[in-house]
């Protein structure tokens, strides 16, 4: 295979698809990439066999061909060579040489067919959604997934489809992450899937803003995620996730609203006096004030208090305070709404204009 390209055009879909090459490799062909050439355009495949991306993208082909050439390597070349340089890739036997104004490089390739790719998928349903919208289900909740925990169902993100609502929830036991859109499906009744970890932070990494449309096609095992120019390819978990519903908070009257600056500034000065290793703050709620107290075994302690709408019972409740605040750092709107039952409750986290997103945080004893 040989090829001519501009530095530019070959680094941006490698910084795409680099993060699915994994440093560590029980298989030598996974640390390589998979150049596939053919009517004027390439494709370049990397894996970590749980997750897949395929970048393809137009260039001037001499000569077509498939080959593998070491990722890392590959990414570092083109990073240390000037703007604007012309790369040429030359694949032949064993070696790949990539040559750019006089410079040369010589790296060992491993042979194609040495490479996994996932092909045959049963994907049976499509969403087709704003790359933005769904971006910010996935970012909303993301960061309540559990990390390396024994219910590896946990370790992950469920997306649960119906005919009228798309959402997503994340929880690692001690709190839970719930956030929704409506957008109308042709799917019978609800399906549920639920992304691994890895899978939803490159999806993170990848996705824009934008307001163009994309593809999101689900399977039994997999799914598929069709961007500008780039594929994405994810192993589900197969587990039962667990009924999230059960876990949401009755409404009740005891409900603050509170300036979210406000409120994320007051825990992060508390938080600096917490328990370095249980990070537990208390709330106390009375007639339209917050307290925020804090201690640690340096007998140290904090104290901060701001003005809040509240007018239910007084209430003293613990909680994590870095458990609080990924929640506020998520939130769009100006204002939080706060609404525990009891002093042995959990916290429900609302945005006041809209219930699209919900946060639930248990409390800590103190």
């Amino acid at each position: 295979m040989q090829l001519s390209i501009t530095r530019e055009d070959l680094l941006k879909p490698l910084q795409q698809i680099i993060g699915a090459v994994e440093r560590r490799q029980t298989m030598p062909a996974l640390s390589n990439l998979l150049i596939r050439g053919n009517d004027q355009a390439i494709s370049i495949t990397a894996t970590d066999l749980e997750v897949e991306l395929v970048a393809s993208l137009e260039v001037g082909l001499e000569d077509q061909g498939t080959t593998t050439i070491p990722a890392r390597k590959l990414l570092d070349i083109c990073r240390s060579l000037p703007d604007q340089a012309k790369i040429a890739i030359n694949s032949s036997n064993e070696k790949v040489k990539v040559s750019s104004g006089r410079s040369r490089f010589s790296l060992v390739t491993l042979p194609a067919e040495d490479f996994p790719t996932i092909d045959d998928l049963e994907l049976d349903q499509n969403i087709v959604i704003s790359e933005g919208r769904f971006k910010s289900l996935i970012d909303k909740t993301a960061f309540a997934m559990a990390q390396q925990d024994v219910r590896y169902y946990l370790n992950g993100l469920l997306l649960e489809v119906d005919t009228e609502q798309i959402r997503t929830v994340a929880t690692d036991g001690h709190r839970l992450a719930l956030s929704q859109l409506d957008h109308k499906s042709d799917i019978e009744g609800s399906r549920q899937i639920i992304l691994p970890r890895k899978g939803v932070q490159e999806l993170q990494r990848l996705l824009s803003d934008e307001d163009n449309e994309i593809t999101v096609a689900l399977g039994k095992n997999h799914i598929r995620v069709n961007l500008t120019n780039l594929q994405f390819t994810s192993k589900l978990i197969d587990g039962r996730f667990p009924e999230y519903q059960r876990v949401l908070p009755e409404e009740s009257d005891n409900r603050a609203k509170i300036d979210k600056a406000q409120l994320k500034q007051a825990l992060t000065r508390a938080s600096i006096l917490s328990n370095e290793k249980y990070k537990g703050i208390r709330l106390i709620l009375d007639d339209n004030t917050l307290v925020i107290q804090a201690h640690n075994p340096e007998h140290e302690e904090a104290e901060d208090e701001i003005e809040i709408e509240y007018s239910g019972d007084r209430l003293e409740v613990g909680f994590n305070v870095v458990y609080l605040l990924d929640v506020l750092n998520v939130l769009d709107s100006d204002a939080v709404e706060v609404i525990i039952q009891d002093a042995n409750s959990s916290a429900l986290i609302i945005s006041p204009d809209t219930k699209a997103s919900r946060y639930v945080v248990m409390p800590m004893r103190l």
